[in-house]
């Protein structure tokens, strides 16, 4: 099993005044790939945010043009939830280490609904 690898492009507007990209904009950046993650699943329904959980480790420097990357791995798979680590990674380092619990929802009946096997299957794809 392999962590996903999705590289984010950093913006102009990211940075605040001492050139550090905003705690903030730093989290848009993990979605960013965590919504590329789960793009590729056939047939899904829907999954929300329930608990996420930051370490800062390292100042994350914004410089024009370049791309960082953010490596996806799943660390537990449950009946109705999962949950992922997210490192964005700069300078060959961990920058931010994120691990974000997901539920899988059923916006209809506005609860919690049992992972299909094909998100199962998809996630567990990438088991660390």
């Amino acid at each position: 099993m392999s962590a996903h690898e999705h590289w984010v492009q950093l913006r102009w507007s990211d940075p605040d005044s001492l050139g550090h990209v905003n705690h903030a904009r730093a989290l848009s950046l993990i979605e960013d790939a965590r919504l590329a993650v789960a793009e590729g699943i056939p047939g899904a329904g829907g999954v929300i945010l329930a608990r996420l959980e930051v370490d800062y480790l390292r100042q994350l420097y914004y410089r024009a043009g370049e791309r960082v990357c953010v490596r996806t791995t799943t660390t537990r798979l449950g009946t109705k939830s999962f949950t992922v680590r997210q490192e964005l990674h700069q300078d060959g380092e961990v920058a931010i280490r994120a691990d974000v619990v997901m539920v899988a929802f059923d916006f209809a009946a506005d609860t919690s609904r049992p992972l299909s096997d094909v998100e199962r299957a998809h996630w567990g794809a990438f088991a660390a």
